[in-house]
C-alpha cells in the first residue's frame, strides 16, 4: 500500500498524485495541510521535517519528500521505458526540463503571479509587480514553447516523468488572468494534458479555496 499525506489543492501534491494515476498506483491519500493542518505535529515532523506536503510511504518504506524526488522513486520502481527511460543518457535531456521548470519557470509564476493574484485581495494586489513578473514569464513559455515543437510530449509520443512535472503548474498558468506570451505549442501540449483523465482529476482542480477573501 502507497500512503500519501498531502491536500489536493498542493501544487506539489498534484505531481505525485498525477504521477501515481498515470503508473496505476492507487494510493491511500490523507488530507493535511493549508485549511486541513496537521503538518506541524510531532507525528507529522517525524516524517518530514520541513512540515511541508507532500509526504509518500511505499509499504514499511523510508517517508518520502520532495516531490520531484518522489516521482524519481516512483518513475525507477513502477515506470516502463517510456516513463522512466534506463539510458541516463535518454533520461537526462528529459530531467533537465524537469529541474528547469522548478527552478526557474514556476518560482516567476507561483510568488510571481498566483500568489499575488489568488492570495491577494484585488484592492491590495500589487498590479506593477504582477505586470513585472508576467513580463519575465513571457521568454520562459516561449523557450518551453519551442521545446515543445519537436513532438506532442516531453516524452516523445507518450508522456515520461518529465512531462508529470512540467505539466503541473500549467493549469494554473493558463487559468489565472494576466498577460501571457503566444506560445501555440505550449497551449496544444496543455489540451492534450487537459484529456488525459489522470490530469484532469488531479491538476486541474479548483484553486478557489486558496483565494483571500
Amino acid at each position: 500500500m502507497i500512503t500519501v499525506w498531502g491536500r489536493t489543492t498542493s501544487g506539489n501534491g498534484q505531481i505525485v498524485m498525477w504521477a501515481l494515476a498515470e503508473l496505476g498506483l492507487k494510493p491511500e491519500r490523507h488530507d493535511v495541510g493549508g485549511a486541513f493542518g496537521g503538518n506541524r505535529t510531532p507525528e507529522y515532523l517525524a516524517m518530514n521535517p520541513n512540515g511541508l506536503v507532500p509526504v509518500l510511504r511505499d509499504g514499511d518504506g523510508p517517508y518520502l519528500w520532495e516531490s520531484a524526488a518522489i516521482l524519481r522513486y516512483l518513475g525507477a520502481t513502477y515506470g516502463d521505458e517510456q516513463f522512466w527511460p534506463a539510458s541516463p543518457g535518454k533520461r537526462a535531456p528529459q530531467d533537465k526540463w524537469a529541474e528547469w521548470i522548478k527552478t526557474t519557470f514556476s518560482p516567476v509564476l507561483g510568488p510571481g503571479l498566483f500568489w499575488p493574484i489568488v492570495g491577494t485581495t484585488p484592492d491590495k494586489r500589487d498590479h506593477a509587480g504582477i505586470a513585472a513578473a508576467a513580463g519575465k514569464l513571457k521568454p520562459l513559455a516561449v523557450m518551453l514553447d519551442a521545446r515543445l515543437a519537436d513532438g506532442p510530449y516531453l516524452g516523445g509520443s507518450d508522456i515520461c516523468f518529465a512531462d508529470i512535472v512540467v505539466g503541473a503548474p500549467l493549469y494554473r498558468y493558463f487559468t489565472l488572468d494576466f498577460d501571457r506570451a503566444d506560445t501555440p505549442n505550449l497551449r496544444a501540449y496543455y489540451d492534450r494534458l487537459c484529456q488525459r483523465p489522470a490530469y484532469a482529476e488531479h491538476v486541474t482542480v479548483s484553486y478557489e479555496s486558496l483565494r483571500a477573501k
